[in-house]
């Protein structure tokens, strides 16, 4: 099947010693399907998935993929350095039930990067061990150019390697132009950076999204209203939204899914782990004051 819609990216709670909190991982998921999303993506950058053990990694995918049950379908985060590692984990993800795959490009730290040629046998490996369609997410955090000639090159010399998420600046542009060069080789165009050029990309051709689960209830009636040909109504729900999910992304970032859950019950501690900081307790306020006037789901949820 073609996967289209709303997949946002699961928070990984932890209590305020900084261990994981499992019960709260469960009230996560049943909030975010109650959301109506179209899925579940977890162990991404948003899950502080380079905050995790491979210990933890493996709980969390079991435990997740075992409470979901199939409700929706589920995308696992497999990104590593190394090809070894990340086939690996794409073959443990696909046999606990994973739908899809999403993969960075092979990175460490500021200067080391594979080749082209490289890349392209790191990818054909994970999805060839995973033998699940590969959402290839192109993101500044990596630091690794992803060309337009390129992303349709893995497209159409890996079938399964279908899926794209761009998350570059000017994405939209960089989607229209991978819709054309890639043809019918590109199944999934997608969005991230919480949706905050939704829009746009839209536009563009994407036919999902990946942002946060802060509100993907209120971002899924913008692609319906869009799919719809109704672009009044789904501009006015995206201006609606808007400064929310700019807030987010501009000032937040992964922190703001696990205020608004916390304050809506369903996770009993927003921490994250250090190096990274809690927000300070202004942003806090401009986050929830800014949640509050729209009312999605996460901030009432539990209460």
């Amino acid at each position: 099947m073609t996967y289209a819609g709303v997949f946002p990216i699961a928070p990984t709670p932890f209590d305020d010693s900084g261990a994981l909190d499992l019960e709260g991982q469960k009230r996560v998921l049943d909030c975010m399907i109650d959301q109506g999303v179209d899925g579940i993506c977890i162990l991404a950058n948003y899950s502080e998935q380079f905050l995790l053990t491979d210990e933890e990694r493996d709980i969390l995918l079991e435990l997740c993929m075992r409470h979901v049950a199939g409700r929706v379908p589920m995308i696992v985060t497999c990104s590593h350095f190394s090809t070894q590692v990340a086939a690996e984990r794409a073959r443990r993800a696909a046999a606990a039930g994973a739908a899809m795959l999403m993969l960075m490009p092979p990175y460490h730290g500021a200067t080391l990067r594979a080749g082209e040629a490289q890349l392209i046998e790191h990818f054909s490996a994970v999805a060839e061990s995973g033998g699940v369609p590969v959402i290839v997410q192109d993101a500044p955090l990596s630091g690794v150019e992803l060309s337009v000639p390129l992303l349709a090159r893995l497209a159409k010399e890996i079938p399964l390697a279908s899926y794209f998420k761009i998350e570059t600046p000017m994405a939209a542009a960089k989607l229209r132009s991978l819709i054309e060069t890639g043809g019918d080789a590109i199944e999934g165009p997608f969005d991230g950076e919480e949706a905050i050029t939704l829009l746009a990309d839209l536009n563009a051709g994407a036919t999902g999204t990946m942002p946060s689960a802060l509100l993907p209830d209120l971002i899924r009636p913008v692609l319906e209203s869009h799919r719809n040909h109704e672009m009044e109504d789904a501009n006015a729900q995206y201006a609606r939204i808007l400064p929310l999910i700019n807030f987010e992304n501009r000032q937040c970032g992964l922190r703001a899914t696990k205020t608004v859950m916390k304050e809506g019950g369903v996770i009993a501690s927003d921490a994250v782990r250090h190096p990274l900081s809690p927000l300070h307790p202004a942003t806090r306020a401009e986050l929830l004051a800014l949640a509050s006037d729209l009312a999605p789901i996460a901030l009432e949820w539990g209460r």
